[in-house]
């Protein structure tokens, strides 16, 4: 992944996977299980999953800096996540990373 983002600029990101025919459960607690230990890396502001329609998952991400992103998607806990995640999904998780576009308030127009 490539970024648009200032080095010293937030990163969101939005993953949606794709649970394969009836494992969309799994797909969940599987998400559910990696979640802490990225949650302690180092630039993770949000990583947040969703469920959406069709059987996806939408995971939502902040991160201090590309450069910690970065670090994070070569990481072990998204190693553990791949592993995880082996065989449950419908095709390659699509994964989104975007740049800030302040509007109105701080409070409600950045995530």
């Amino acid at each position: 992944m490539t970024s648009t983002a200032a080095p010293d600029e937030t990163v969101v990101v939005v993953a949606v996977f794709t649970a394969a025919p009836g494992q969309l459960d799994a797909l969940r607690s599987a998400l559910v299980e990696a979640i802490p230990a990225v949650h302690e890396e180092e630039g993770c502001l949000l990583y947040a999953i969703h469920d959406a329609p069709d059987d996806q998952i939408y995971m939502l991400e902040k991160w201090t800096s590309a450069a910690l992103l970065d670090a994070h998607g070569s990481g072990p806990a998204v190693a553990r996540l791949q592993e995880l995640t082996a065989g449950l999904t419908a095709g390659p998780t699509q994964v989104l990373r975007l740049s800030p576009i302040p509007a109105g308030t701080a409070e409600q127009g950045l995530l």
